[in-house]
């Protein structure tokens, strides 16, 4: 009987032990650590040029800034304001664009983003209006280059606007 006891005890010790070595090996080899993504503030300043949908509007140039905030090194919130400016012949008119928006890279540099937020009119009789936005770009260490579709519901127009940034991390 004791020989029975002292025989399972080795065999359990014997195989505590090789799990415990196997389980090191394991961890050491397959599953470095790896160090922990560091949250990060970026700001941009862009410059916006584009193509107005109502026939009154001939172009729209425009300036931004860009708050971003990266939650990882995928996914980030935006806030975005500036200036643009609506060229006509009759009558040109401008409004100040206020946004909050999402993006989300698809690989290491190509990204969606969607934006929505309000604009407002520098001219009383333009008013305010509702805004979205969704967009695709390019965004490299500190340039980054993208296309958007921007609706103005209460304008009774939208645009299609190329934009170009420098941005850095804060």
């Amino acid at each position: 009987m004791r020989t029975a006891k002292k025989i399972l005890g080795l065999t359990l010790t014997a195989t505590a032990m090789l799990l415990s070595t196997t389980i090191s090996a394991q961890e050491t080899t397959e599953t470095k650590a790896k160090p922990e993504y560091l949250h990060h503030w970026r700001l941009g300043y862009g410059l916006n040029g584009g193509i107005p949908t109502k026939e009154s509007y001939k172009f729209s140039l425009g300036a931004d800034a860009r708050l971003q905030y990266d939650f990882t090194t995928k996914t980030s919130i935006a806030a975005t304001t500036g200036y643009t400016h609506l060229f006509s012949t009759d009558d040109d008119t401008g409004f100040i664009p206020a946004k909050l928006g999402f993006k989300a890279f698809l690989g290491n540099q190509f990204y969606v983003l969607g934006e929505a937020g309000g604009a407002f009119g520098i001219q009383k009789e333009l008013g305010n209006s509702f805004l979205w936005a969704p967009g695709i770009g390019v965004a490299t260490k500190h340039i980054d280059v993208s296309l958007r579709y921007e609706n103005y519901n209460d304008y009774n127009t939208g645009q299609i606007s190329l934009r170009l940034a420098y941005g850095y991390k804060l």
